[in-house]
Parts: C-alpha cells; structure tokens; sequence
C-alpha cells in the first residue's frame, strides 16, 4: 500500500515514515502543504492512504482535504493535530477528513487508525484478484492459472513482481506507461536505475511463464505495457 504523508515536524515525520516502511508501506513524505496538492493532483500518483498533518506551510491539512473532495476524490485521510477542542475535530471532518489523531500519539494507534481506514476504504483489497483465467491471491503473494485443459497451476510471487501484477490485474484492460508503473511500485525519491520497469516485467514474465502463461504482459508500442487479453478475457 502506498502512503502519502505530510508532515513538517521533522523528527515526527521520520519516526512516522520509519514506522510505515517497517509495516510494509510504501511511504512519500512531504513537508509542504503545496507540494502535497501537486503529488495528489498528479494522475500518475496512485495512494492507498494519505496522512495530514493540521498545520502545514503552503496549504493547510484541511485545505488539502477540501479540495481532494471537491475533485470527488475519496482517499482516505488520517488527520493529525495538537488541536484537542472539539470545534476543531469537527472542522477537520468536515473538511474531508475521515478520521482525527490527537498529538501526543502511540504509533500503535496510528497503525491500527491507518488499517480501519483501509478496511473501510470502497478500494479495501480484497483476498484475491481474478481476471480471467488468472487468480492473484493477495495474502499469500501466489498467482494461480487455469488453463484450457483446466489444470490449476499456482507460483509465488516476490514482493515487487506481485505488486506489479497486482497492478495488472486491477487495470486489465489498460496500457500502463513506464512512469505509472514507477509511481505504483516505489517512493517518488527512491533512486531507481533507468531499466527498472522492464527488469521488473522481465521477472515477472519469467516467472508466468512457470505457469505456461506465455506472453502473459505485452509490450504496448510507445512504452507501456498491458496484461495479455487472451488471459484477460479467458472464460473459466
């Protein structure tokens, strides 16, 4: 899952971008309210969750959740705040946000906030993905084919290869670029090496193949790639 998180108390925004990268979130923490709009108004941007805190220079964690529900934008967002009055919890809610953590707080409880969010989230993952004839089961990280013969073939999956088929199998029908694969599958400062897309996709091919899922991923002239629709559209 991929987190925004903005936050300008250093110390706090460290301990707190620590904390997720621990739990497996993928983590872009900024400390400007103004340069968070640009990340959410990024369409390449794709966030599971966001993380706010109240006062923020440039745009405010309030303002940043109007205008995310003026665009019928519908990302959950934990606000955090030193504000305790309850004229101010329900300002923020009413600003957008869907949940409010009060500072001083224990990274448990922010842990546990962040997964109910999830839970409650209208994009809440589900235990499997299936698209045709193929089956992603998100707790185990396996990818499961049934052929023509109607054989059931399963592998697992690495982390990355089975983020990036995640991103497949939600998308199926849709030519993903090079930079929407960047953005869904790593931190926006992460160095990355100029091949890293199509290392990935090469991995992942390697691995479908296992299955006997042959030219599963194609290559979209112009740089992207898709899931194959032979697999796509099976009817099983």
């Amino acid at each position: 899952m991929k987190v925004l998180l903005v936050e300008d108390e250093i110390d706090l925004g460290t301990a707190l971008q620590r904390t997720l990268q621990q739990e497996k979130y993928i983590v872009d923490w900024v400390q400007d309210g103004a340069d968070a709009w640009n990340y959410l108004d990024n369409r390449q941007a794709q966030y599971t969750l966001a993380i706010f805190d109240w006062m923020l220079p440039g745009l405010t964690g309030p303002e940043l959740c109007k205008r995310l529900r003026d665009r019928q934008n519908a990302l959950p967002v934990l606000m955090l705040t030193a504000r305790d009055r309850w004229e101010d919890k329900v300002m923020g809610l009413d600003a957008g946000a869907d949940d409010y953590l009060i500072k001083p707080f224990r990274m448990e409880e922010l842990l546990a906030r962040l997964r109910a969010l999830w839970r409650r989230s209208p994009q809440f993952q589900p235990t499997q993905i299936q698209v045709g004839s193929l089956t992603l089961d998100c707790h185990n990280r396996t990818i499961r084919w049934q052929s023509p013969q109607h054989d059931h073939q399963t592998v697992r999956l690495s982390k990355k290869e089975f983020q990036l088929m995640e991103y497949f199998m939600k998308h199926p029908r849709h030519a993903a670029t090079r930079d929407q694969i960047l953005s869904y599958l790593y931190e926006v400062d992460t160095e990355r090496i100029s091949n890293v897309v199509a290392a990935q996709v090469r991995l992942l091919r390697r691995r479908l193949a296992e299955l006997g899922c042959e030219d599963a991923i194609q290559t979209v002239p112009g740089g992207g790639y898709r899931l194959n629709p032979a697999y796509a559209d099976a009817v099983v």
